[in-house]
């Protein structure tokens, strides 16, 4: 059984890539097919660019860094990070996305799009951005200004990737709250795509099972404690995704159906229900 977990962890990690991956284009392909924005904000889609560059940026780090890497073992019990190949091309491929779906609402003459609220990014979206960088800022001039005799004690350039990660952590804190907020105001979830939130569960499910099993695997649980950003990001996607469902399914059910469930019904039905 014991062998069979690395693969186990492989496959997982693989499909959780793919959900994940997946979910990234409902909301820009449901955005494009209505030539609207309406029901959704800016928030969501810039805080995610942010998000998904640090979160690369510090997969990288982690898997490819021998400094960065010697860093982590010293603090961890000689261990490895338990960042996978698979989360380097997540994180890419989900920053492209994102990146496309924020165009979508910053610059939306260039697609084509009615004009609608909520094209630009709010206050707290934009001083979120601006302190996550004075963050990441502080941390480098620390690191830079602290000897660093040992790196299990010590500033080092570990604590920077952690500073990049754990911008991500926060964006993933606070980037779906608009949304839902949205969302009540409008009494609907019409204009949000509900299959980016279906796939995402999947994906966190599957992600903290890798991480479960990499850590078993190491006999230390470090594994999961060294990766505070992957922990936290499945079990905080899971928290909202549960909210999103509810809004969908049992809220605002029947007061206005997703532009994707309405375009699966017959035409009568649809000429009924409008």
């Amino acid at each position: 059984m014991v062998a069979f977990l690395p693969l186990l962890s492989a496959l997982f990690g693989w499909v959780y890539t793919f959900a994940w991956s997946l979910s990234f284009y409902p909301q820009p392909l449901l955005n494009w097919r209505r030539r609207s924005t309406s029901g959704t904000t800016a928030d969501f889609p810039t805080i995610n660019v942010i998000g998904f560059a640090a979160y690369f940026a510090s997969n990288v780090a982690f898997y490819y860094s021998p400094v960065v890497r010697s860093q982590y073992a010293a603090r961890h019990n000689g261990l490895t990070p338990t960042v996978a190949f698979n989360d380097i091309t997540f994180a890419l491929h989900a920053l492209v996305l994102s990146t496309i779906t924020a165009s979508q609402y910053l610059l939306r003459p260039l697609w084509g799009f009615e004009s609608v609220p909520g094209t630009r990014p709010s206050r707290f979206v934009t001083g979120i951005i601006a302190g996550s960088a004075l963050g990441v800022l502080i941390t480098c001039l620390i690191v830079g200004v602290t000897p660093s005799a040992n790196p299990a004690t010590d500033w080092c350039e570990l604590d920077i990737v952690y500073a990049v990660g754990y911008v991500k952590l926060l964006v993933t804190l606070v980037k779906y709250s608009p949304q839902i907020l949205a969302n009540y105001r409008n009494k609907s979830t019409r204009g949000w795509s509900i299959w980016q939130i279906l796939l995402d569960v999947i994906g966190g499910v599957l992600s903290l099972a890798q991480l479960g099993i990499d850590s078993y695997l190491q006999h230390d649980w470090s594994g999961v404690t060294g990766n505070p950003v992957k922990l936290a990001l499945g079990n905080c996607s899971l928290v909202f995704d549960s909210i999103f469902i509810v809004q969908h399914y049992i809220v605002y059910r029947g007061k206005g159906e997703s532009d994707e469930e309405q375009s699966l019904l017959p035409e009568e039905e649809r000429r009924h229900r409008d």
